[in-house]
């Protein structure tokens, strides 16, 4: 492993220059064969980055992947604790993140000092996490979920068991919702699917009345409630492509409808707007959009992957006995959703 200089240490990501006339994409290419490394990539990050992954997918899928991998080196493109799933269930491999200052707002609403008090607290209750959380976070837990497999999982506990549910209030609500359950909720949220707006969906309803909405569970329960069909991203892309509706508003990241409209080309997909349009890119610059984009996932660029794969760093690194207590929701997880 080439030793990387502090200034990018400091930076978390490497700010190398790429030698012109290079063809970065070949060059990615060319660097996985060689050093027999796979490129995982989440449905949120840019196009061009899912375009060149070996597999793109929901946080689900991704884990699933990691786990049955044989690549040496796992490059993961998407948030930090993406990375630290991928490293947790394959301890052996090198795992890549190309920038780590690609935080959550999900992960970072559910502090686990402050989450091991609230467990403590409440000593008679099964401890349920979503994916969206910190390594330490998943070490307080019984069982880890997703998006896509939060019902069958609550669904398979005991209807009279006391379960905890964080840290995304507003899926444990939805999960709630349409299970009878009274889960007790920590009080976190995803910074993207909070700010869409019931309003301006309604207002774009009115201009496409044929188009069917997309809706994910972190998204507020107004907004889901607007929902043809409301589920995981990975739920929302399969159901877009088998639904006879050629158009579709789509309230979640607008990465995903990279993948939508690659699968349909012939069908119309409208990104839900967020509350405030004002928004910020990854380096923090004002931008005015009509979609609704996580600032952490851009921060993944094909610059960075190159250079993250050309120097194996940054490398994600994860406490040995936080890990060993990480693993075991995680490995139920996966068990249950067989």
């Amino acid at each position: 492993m080439i030793t990387v200089d502090n200034k990018w240490k400091q930076l978390g990501y490497i700010d190398e220059p790429i030698p012109e006339g290079v063809d970065i994409k070949a060059e990615i290419r060319r660097m996985c064969k060689e050093k027999n490394a796979v490129i995982m990539a989440h449905y949120y990050t840019d196009g061009e980055v899912q375009d060149i992954a070996d597999f793109i997918g929901d946080s689900l899928a991704l884990a699933q992947k990691a786990a049955q991998t044989e690549a040496d080196i796992i490059v993961m493109c998407g948030v930090h604790f993406m990375g630290e799933t991928n490293k947790i269930l394959c301890p052996d491999k090198t795992v890549l993140v190309p920038d780590l200052n690609a935080s959550c707002s999900l992960a970072e609403s559910c502090d686990a000092k402050e989450f091991k008090q609230f467990v403590e607290a409440h000593p008679d209750h099964t401890v349920i996490s979503y994916v969206n959380t910190t390594a330490a976070t998943k070490a307080l837990t019984d069982i880890v979920v997703t998006s896509g497999n939060a019902r069958k999982i609550v669904d398979s506990l005991p209807a009279d068991e006391k379960i905890i549910f964080g840290p995304d209030q507003n899926l444990g609500g939805y999960i709630n919702s349409i299970t009878g359950r009274n889960m007790l909720l920590w009080k976190g949220a995803c910074h993207v699917h909070e700010r869409f707006s019931v309003e301006k969906i309604l207002a774009l309803k009115q201009e496409h009345p044929n188009a069917k909405i997309l809706v994910h569970p972190e998204c507020k329960g107004p907004v889901v409630k607007l929902a043809d069909k409301a589920g995981s991203t990975a739920a929302l892309l399969k159901y877009s492509q088998e639904d006879e509706a050629t158009e579709f508003i789509v309230a979640t990241e607008s990465g995903i409808l990279h993948e939508m409209q690659k699968a349909c080309p012939d069908k119309t997909f409208i990104p839900a707007p967020p509350e405030v349009t004002e928004q910020v890119d990854a380096n923090g610059n004002p931008v005015t959009c009509s979609c609704n984009e996580c600032n952490y996932m851009k921060l993944i660029t094909m610059k960075k992957l190159y250079n993250c794969l050309k120097f194996e760093w940054p490398y994600i690194e994860v406490d040995p006995e936080i890990a060993e207590k990480a693993i075991r929701p995680i490995n139920r997880m996966l068990e249950l959703s067989k």
